[in-house]
């Protein structure tokens, strides 16, 4: 990376926006409107940094991905229809209407990380408030509901599409990359992922997760993504 100094004129001691304009010239005013824009975004938190995720702890670390035990955990699912390269945009607005306050008792929730997408079973658990039912497929995208949220204590969703489940505990291998929530990225990261699996000898089952930890405001090179599958 090249990085080119300019040293702007003198001021007086309280110069005006329009004195900075003129000295620094257009070209130069631009290139410095560039260089504070960078640094804010790079000095911006980021949201997985402020966000509850669920509990883990690391069992076992490797070159290219880790194994952790998660604690049992409470979702709100809501499953729609392939492809997978939308499905999260599509139950956004759904899941997060439970969280800010579509149910009973107009509960608000705090925001979790991550937000997880995996392709469905064709038939779906018992849930609550949504009996057991048969579905076609798609894609399965889930909020981890805060710590403490079970399904005795749930704000029971207004909207039917929204479902609640208990997630048991669970061993997931894992691994953590940036970038574009593209297919490309995600198929990427999940042969690796499976290969490195393959070669530590660890069996697998189900079908990967997509986790995603940052809003879509989050510049691409500092997001937090991961891909999760159970280990046998």
């Amino acid at each position: 990376m090249i990085i080119q100094r300019y040293h702007l004129q003198s001021f007086p001691m309280k110069p005006s926006i329009r004195d900075v304009r003129h000295a620094a010239g257009p070209w130069h005013a631009t290139w410095l409107t560039y260089l504070l824009t960078l640094l804010s975004l790079i000095m911006m938190p980021s949201i997985s940094q402020a966000i509850e995720e669920p509990a883990y702890t690391t069992v076992r670390t490797f070159p290219e991905f880790e194994i952790r035990q998660y604690a049992a955990y409470t979702v709100a699912e809501v499953l729609v229809p392939d492809p997978a390269s939308d499905a999260g945009s599509r139950a956004f607005p759904i899941l997060a209407g439970y969280i800010f306050g579509k149910n009973k008792g107009e509960r608000k929730l705090a925001m979790t990380a991550p937000v997880t997408q995996t392709a469905a079973p064709t038939k779906l658990k018992m849930t609550a408030p949504v009996t057991q039912s048969a579905a076609t497929g798609g894609m399965l995208v889930q909020f981890v509901l805060p710590k403490g949220t079970n399904m005795e204590n749930a704000p029971e969703p207004l909207d039917p599409r929204v479902m609640l489940r208990e997630v048991p505990p669970r061993r997931v291998a894992v691994i953590r990359y940036s970038g574009f929530w593209s297919e490309s990225n995600y198929d990427k990261h999940v042969t690796i992922l499976q290969e490195g699996m393959r070669s530590a000898d660890i069996a697998s089952k189900g079908e990967p997760e997509l986790a995603r930890y940052d809003s879509p405001v989050t510049p691409w090179f500092m997001r937090r993504n991961e891909i999760w599958i159970n280990v046998d």
